[in-house]
């Protein structure tokens, strides 16, 4: 089942949580977010039912396999759409943060999948002459699936 915006954000926030601490609870992500407890509570029991985390009678939250993925999906959309907002056009980083942000959600996948190499190759010091592995998935990309 797909979710929502703030499902994405809650997992990329257990997710950048869990790679800072080790230890993710409830209130680490109210308070990393600027969210109230309760609405965090909600958003955790939809993220357990759909089994992207789960929930330790601690508080500890985890993602599981599932949940990682989706996470780590997420986080590397956004850190691409930040980093080419600000190494090539210039945006500030505050800025470029916050529209990576909005933008990680709505952008589609093969848009995604284009940026991602436009950026790999223009920091990479590769001869553009010189096939990728990455550059044979586009010529396979199939929006059908």
């Amino acid at each position: 089942m797909d979710i929502q915006r703030s499902g994405e954000d809650y997992l990329e926030t257990i997710y950048i949580l869990q790679n800072r601490t080790g230890f993710v609870r409830s209130i680490d992500i109210a308070t990393e977010m600027g969210y109230s407890k309760p609405s965090v509570s909600k958003g955790m029991s939809i993220l357990k039912e759909l089994g992207y985390i789960t929930m330790a009678a601690d508080g500890q939250i985890k993602l599981t396999k599932t949940g990682l993925k989706r996470a780590k999906q997420v986080y590397d959309r956004h850190l691409v759409i930040r980093e080419f907002f600000i190494k090539k056009l210039g945006v500030n980083p505050t800025t470029a943060e916050l529209d990576a942000c909005k933008v990680e959600h709505v952008i589609s996948e093969e848009t995604y999948l284009r940026l991602r190499y436009f950026m790999r190759e223009s920091l990479s010091d590769k001869s553009s002459s010189a096939k990728t592995n990455e550059e044979e998935n586009f010529t396979k990309y199939d929006d059908s699936e």
